[in-house]
């Protein structure tokens, strides 16, 4: 087979898998921030032998496929708006050499998208704030806070993940691509 061909069957098989974790997630639904950020990583094999390209394609594909078929739409718009696309970004975020200007963007990037993903899980797909009162007053900047915390453990985390797959996989797996 060409290596191009094996490379899109890579894609979709992540995209397969992807939109399996997200579907998941509508079974065992404590697990809406877990799913999308595990499925998101599902994109590490496909940025390391593909590139970026192939990344966005496989991202897209399962962004549309999760749309359609998986029953948390709070799932799915997290995964979509940052952690289905994350990990093809982290190869280029971490290419800039002065670590505050990196962080700053990593940290300018998960803020925006915590608060489109806040801003259209109430006004597009109507979750009222009046279940939440810890949305009251001082919640959302706390809210905020804490999800910054679990961005900085998650970042680590996907960086740990990325180096144990160029450590343990990549080389068996590259010589399919």
């Amino acid at each position: 087979m060409r290596k191009s061909t094996m490379k899109l069957a890579m894609c979709g098989m992540a995209a397969a898998l992807t939109v399996v974790l997200m579907l998941f997630e509508g079974l065992v639904s404590v697990a809406s921030i877990a799913i999308p950020a595990m499925a998101g990583c599902l994109l590490i094999p496909v940025v390391a032998h593909g590139g970026l390209g192939y990344a966005g394609g496989t991202y897209g594909a399962a962004g549309v496929l999760c749309l359609l078929l998986a029953p948390d739409r709070e799932a799915v718009l997290i995964y979509l708006l940052f952690f289905g696309y994350y990990p093809a970004l982290f190869a280029l975020l971490s290419k800039i050499k002065n670590r505050v200007l990196q962080w700053g963007a990593k940290l300018a990037l998960f803020n925006a998208a915590a608060i489109a993903e806040g801003l259209l899980a109430v006004y597009v797909l109507g979750i009222p704030l009046e279940q939440f009162p810890l949305l009251q007053g001082w919640g959302p900047a706390v809210l905020l806070l804490l999800a910054n915390g679990v961005f900085v453990v998650y970042e680590f985390a996907l960086k740990s993940v990325i180096g144990w797959y160029y450590q343990r996989l990549y080389h068996r797996m590259g010589r399919y691509f």
